[in-house]
């Protein structure tokens, strides 16, 4: 009888959010499988709007889909167990196991952590009985240690599985000696020797100026030293998980796409394969900017709180920017959100998305959504029956639009129509997200409102990834991570 090799573990924390975790995961990720290891990502619990559909139907954040996919694995609800959606300032959206549990405020939620804990031990392990090594990324900062009671994302973590961790900071925010020994400083002898290694991520310029600041950091920690990171250059070319690493890819094409940055933006990955495009430039408008008269396409993205986004959209004047933009002959597209934003009217009953009642749309299209209770997340294959082109993406939203626009659908899913437009066809809007990211479909709609497409988007990830691979493995030791790395007790 063959003995089963049990699966060996290591943590990437971070001394602050933003530091390069989840895209030295993905690194790692890939830098292991080609190895030849089964690697499987893991993250306790994400926070972020930017949702992935996973496989068996559920959501998790998109840094442990791109993950997954460094990994060469699909997937699954399990890489993430407890993804929190912000909807306001103080509460979110609670998934488990990649379903709704509820909605609360912060103060509630830090009293419910300790009950997620078993439902993320649980999918920990399912993880790791069918992996060689399980990359476990933190979130935000173990340094936050007025949250370590009942903590579920960081050291409570390391301490409910014994798996070791490695520290990351970032040296280009500055100060990143003081990040990772102040790091040690503060936390609790019992936790910080859990820390058995550190890395310095994003450097710029001769790495050899800093050895000396390894060293230090090294004496006064005792911690290993695994590698100075420089700065990857292609990271850009990624799907991004925070909307503040959108900011617009790096081309200045001449086809302009404008989208107004909601309040609650969510499941932005549709702008992923824009901005990567060379003749197109897309400009996130913040707040109290307004929305460009030159813009080609306004884009209205999706959403988590579409009544309190489309508030604010209004708040803004931009209104008034989209009706000029139609006006002027110009191009709308609503995702999701931003689908039912375009309509005339949104009711919700029930008062879901807060206070029941009923709201007036932006009114470009002639259709209305009524918010209902049961989410619908599924991945979803569709035909643009205009082109004949096949695309594929995923559906994640609450509600069900109908009127007289939806009679002109421009995609069919199965035998059931999606998506509404216009007369003039210059409004249009849908449900499916992740459309964009079919390289014919884009180059034929970009076609079809004066732009054009030079990518091969899907390929260009992969070879990201391969670069990303090939990063980490020159400038983080690959060898001590494995041997740093623990085994999954049962």
């Amino acid at each position: 009888m063959t003995a089963k090799v049990m699966a060996r573990a290591i943590m990437i924390q971070g001394t602050g959010s933003n530091v390069g975790k989840s895209m030295l995961v993905a690194g790692l990720a890939r830098a292991f499988a080609d190895r030849g290891l089964r690697v499987r990502p893991f993250k306790p619990q994400n926070m972020s709007n930017n949702a992935a559909v996973t496989v068996d139907g559920g959501e998790i954040g998109r840094a442990q889909a791109l993950q997954a996919r460094a990994a060469r694995v699909s997937p699954v609800t399990d890489m993430n167990p407890v993804l929190l959606k912000p909807e306001t300032d103080t509460g979110a959206q609670v998934i488990v196991q990649g379903r709704r549990h509820a909605t609360m405020v912060a103060r509630d939620y830090a009293r419910e952590k300790p009950k997620l804990l078993a439902a993320v031990l649980d999918s920990f392990h399912r993880i790791a009985a069918e992996a060689d090594l399980v990359l476990i990324e933190g979130a935000g900062s173990p340094a936050e240690i007025n949250l370590r009671a009942g903590d579920i994302a960081n050291m409570g973590f390391a301490e409910a599985t014994g798996v070791p961790v490695i520290l990351v900071g970032d040296i280009d925010r500055g100060g990143v000696i003081a990040q990772i020994v102040g790091t040690k400083a503060v936390l609790d002898p019992k936790d910080a020797v859990r820390i058995k290694g550190f890395a310095v991520n994003r450097f710029r310029g001769d790495p050899s100026l800093f050895d000396a600041g390894m060293e230090e950091i090294a004496r006064r920690t005792g911690w290993a030293t695994i590698g100075l990171v420089p700065w990857f250059d292609k990271a850009w070319r990624l799907p991004a998980e925070d909307v503040m690493d959108l900011r617009g890819g790096r081309n200045r094409g001449a086809f302009r796409i404008a989208v107004p940055r909601l309040n609650r933006i969510a499941n932005f990955d549709d702008l992923d394969p824009l901005t990567a495009e060379p003749g197109v430039s897309v400009d996130l408008i913040e707040p109290g900017r307004p929305l460009p008269g030159d813009a080609d396409l306004v884009l209205i993205p999706g959403s988590k709180a579409t009544i309190a986004d489309l508030e604010h959209f209004r708040a803004h004047g931009w209104d008034i920017d989209l009706a000029a933009h139609v006006r002027r002959g110009g191009h709308v597209l609503g995702l999701c959100g931003g689908y039912q934003m375009l309509g005339r009217w949104i009711d919700d009953p029930e008062g879901i998305e807060g206070r029941p009642g009923r709201r007036a749309g932006l009114g470009l299209l002639d259709v209305e959504t009524v918010m209902k209770p049961g989410k619908q997340v599924r991945l979803t294959e569709a035909l643009h029956p205009e082109t004949g082109l096949t695309v594929s993406g995923y559906e994640i939203h609450l509600g069900e639009t109908t009127g007289a626009d939806c009679d002109r659908s421009w995609l069919r899913i199965g035998s059931r129509a999606e998506g509404a437009a216009s007369a003039n066809g210059q409004v249009r809007g849908c449900y499916l997200h992740g459309l964009y990211a079919s390289d014919a479909f884009r180059a034929a709609d970009l076609a079809r409102m004066g732009g054009e497409s030079g990518l091969g988007y899907e390929s260009g990830v992969e070879e990201t990834l391969d670069a990303l691979a090939a990063h980490v493995e020159r400038h983080l030791d690959l060898d001590q991570i494995l041997a740093l790395a623990g085994p999954v007790s049962t």
